[in-house]
């Protein structure tokens, strides 16, 4: 054995915004690989129940960092504007919302909704953005059917026939009614980025109190990440192999597949490909929360340096993804 010297880890829990998948990949890679024993934590990281869930965890201090949907992000804060929680690094650059529908029930574009039932559990993300999608297209939303479904019953009613088309993020419904049997080419993916809705998808969140004690912290997990993702984009493969050792009951093909279309459209896009992973632009994020608006009436003025701050991303070129 070589004697290595001994470094005082902090302990750092991480809450995810949904279960051990393929897209969670680069935070296990980032456990298993070293990256964030080097930057001096040890990361313990706790799955979700859906993209509105790691806000109140992190407000409250019961997680310093979590994972979660910007434009949730967004609408808490201005319902709680003294909550101490705020984005850090955005990790789905293009979000992954999305209307996941059936050709054999007659949806393939956003027009065959009217008329047809559509499955959305009240807490998804995605279902938090349909009205935008829905103005965007100009649908007429009193001819479609809400029906509220839960999100272990979401992709089964959509294998069922039950529903004819389910919100979701466009990896996870998509693959998950899939392997149901539903057959590939009967599968219709409606990412709503290439409908019209110009919002940001998930970031890394922070409880501000403790990020502003502990700054290095933060900015080291930031970087540990990137390497992660980077990781994950070399071998996605090994990046399954993290998650399934934390959950042996993993399709680890259907993972795989999951991870590489999360990687190819939300995560490593061409802007994050030039400028690297984690910032935003300005004008688009301007442009997003004009979007949100039209939705949801916001309750204070609008502050976007309160949903996003760069100040904890890594200057030292980590960010960079080739």
């Amino acid at each position: 054995m070589l004697a290595v010297p001994a470094v005082a880890q902090t302990s750092v829990p991480f809450t995810l915004d949904w279960r051990f998948e393929g897209p969670a990949a680069p935070y296990f890679l980032a456990v298993d690989n070293g990256h964030f024993a080097a930057e001096g934590m040890e990361v313990e990281i706790s799955p979700g129940q859906g993209s509105l869930d790691a806000i109140p965890k992190v407000a409250t201090g019961a997680y310093p960092i979590g994972f979660s949907d910007m434009a949730s992000l967004i609408k808490f804060l201005d319902q709680n504007p003294d909550a101490p929680v705020t984005g850090v690094m955005m990790m789905y650059d293009v979000p992954a919302f999305a209307i996941v529908g059936r050709r054999s029930l007659g949806v393939e574009t956003p027009a065959d909704l009217e008329g047809r039932t559509l499955g959305a559990p009240p807490p998804d993300g995605a279902w938090a953005q349909f009205p935008v999608f829905a103005e965007a297209q100009g649908l007429d939303v009193s001819t479609i059917t809400i029906e509220p479904v839960g999100f272990p019953t979401r992709e089964p009613m959509l294998a069922a026939g039950e529903v004819d088309a389910v919100t979701g993020f466009s990896f996870t419904s998509s693959l998950s009614t899939m392997r149901l049997g539903v057959p590939e080419d009967d599968i219709v993916v409606m990412l709503m980025a290439d409908y019209g809705v110009e919002l940001y998808g998930n970031v890394i969140i922070v409880n501000t109190d403790w990020a502003e004690a502990n700054p290095e912290l933060v900015t080291g997990f930031l970087r540990a990440v990137a390497m992660g993702v980077r990781d994950a984009a070399a071998d996605p493969a090994a990046g399954v192999a993290a998650i399934a050792a934390r959950n042996p009951a993993l399709d680890s093909d259907l993972e795989v597949a999951r991870l590489n279309m999360a990687l190819r459209d939300n995560i490593l896009t061409p802007w994050v490909m030039e400028h690297g992973i984690g910032n935003i632009d300005a004008e688009r994020f301007a442009t997003s929360l004009e979007q949100i608006a039209m939705s949801y009436t916001f309750t204070n003025p609008v502050d976007a340096s309160r949903y996003f701050t760069d100040a904890y991303l890594p200057t030292d070129g980590s960010l960079m993804m080739q």
